[in-house]
């Protein structure tokens, strides 16, 4: 039987701590060659939606250690509006009921059979969420207590999760452009953490004396300039480029996610795409970091690059672009206990193979 789970069986099974340790784990056997990603391609088109354009994502990995491989595909209707002083890259929930499309189908490597299908939303605020928090384990300040976070969103949420999972955090101050947004996400954080999260009114207010400097935007502008800078901080971001480019020459010490640049881009010809203008997004990564002299996270987590080695040094880490491979990892996880709760819907797996040879 193939198992089918919503994002509510994701969110019931799959805990940060659950991520944070099959990530640590499976990033060893990726550093030892023996894992398997395939970089992000993005196939963009025309759309008759309004001032949009049609992406079709896909990314995979196989982790052999836990026998499984994962494809993560997306169907999104995207857009790039100017929000306050910065332009965000947004998905427009354009499917029927408003809703968007993401799924993540996990197969067996040991007969190829279809294990599971589900959406990928809320597992990718976790994995996302996880791979910072292991890159605040490796980097920051053992001793770190205080968190400043610049967004107020989807991400944001699994970013304090994550680095609460690490370190013992006793101070957390948030700013969002939005008042409404950063206060609500303020209330809900505190309870959820049981950690007072304190609203700011500007972005240097949350920065200002923070241990870990935490960027979880959808912006394809900077976020994070380098006068916020303090010896002995932790720089984090979820996407290149929240965090100048003269702040990040500032760190002693900057840690990748991927050697992968940018996704794999196929798109009809002159077909506006802004993440890909100089200056913004993607092309800002291409521009600024020689990616290839960077550590990775994996790296690090096995021991064949150097994090920090002193308190007063400045650390960074940027989770540049993210893998297929840490949906097979999760996935991993999801369906071990997904089986073991008798959670989801079974399917006959005879729905998803053929006795035709493809």
């Amino acid at each position: 039987m193939t198992l089918i789970l919503s994002n509510e069986d994701v969110g019931k099974l799959l805990t940060m701590r659950d991520v944070i340790d099959v990530l640590e784990e499976a990033y060893v056997e990726l550093a030892d060659g023996r894992g398997v990603n395939r970089t992000r391609s993005d196939s963009l088109s025309p759309t008759s939606y309004p001032q949009a354009t049609y992406g079709l994502k896909s990314m995979d990995g196989i982790v052999p250690k836990l026998g499984v491989g994962a494809v993560r595909i997306n169907s999104d209707i995207v857009t790039w509006p100017k929000r306050g002083n910065n332009v965000r890259r947004e998905k427009v929930p354009a499917a029927p009921n408003k809703r968007w499309v993401g799924l993540v189908l996990l197969f067996s490597t040991h007969n190829g059979e279809p294990l599971a299908i589900f959406p990928d939303g809320v597992m990718q605020r976790t994995r996302v969420g996880a791979t910072n928090g292991l890159g605040a384990k490796y980097l920051s300040r053992p001793d770190s207590e205080t968190v400043g976070i610049l967004g107020s969103g989807w991400q944001a949420g699994t970013q304090l999760r994550a680095v609460c999972a690490v370190r013992d955090i006793k101070t957390i101050r948030c700013f969002s452009p939005s008042k409404d947004n950063r206060e609500a996400f303020a209330r809900a954080m505190s309870d959820d953490l049981g950690i007072t999260v304190t609203p700011v009114e500007q972005p240097e207010d949350a920065i200002r004396g923070a241990d870990i400097a935490m960027c979880a935007s959808n912006s394809i502008d900077n976020i994070f300039f380098q006068q916020w800078v303090e010896p002995g901080m932790h720089l984090s971001e979820i996407k290149r480029p929240e965090i100048e480019t003269a702040a990040l020459k500032r760190a002693d010490r900057i840690v990748i996610h991927t050697k992968d640049t940018t996704p794999l881009h196929f798109t009809t010809k002159d077909l506006p795409m802004p993440e890909k203008v100089k200056g913004k997004g993607w092309a800002e990564a291409k521009d600024t970091l020689d990616i290839a002299t960077l550590p990775t996270l994996p790296e690090l987590i096995a021991g064949r690059a150097k994090g920090r080695d002193a308190p007063e040094q400045v650390t960074a880490f940027l989770n540049n672009l993210g893998m297929g491979f840490q949906f097979a990892a999760a996935g991993s996880v999801l369906y071990r206990k997904a089986v073991a709760a008798g959670a989801g819907h079974d399917l006959p797996t005879d729905w998803f193979t053929e006795d035709v040879h493809p």
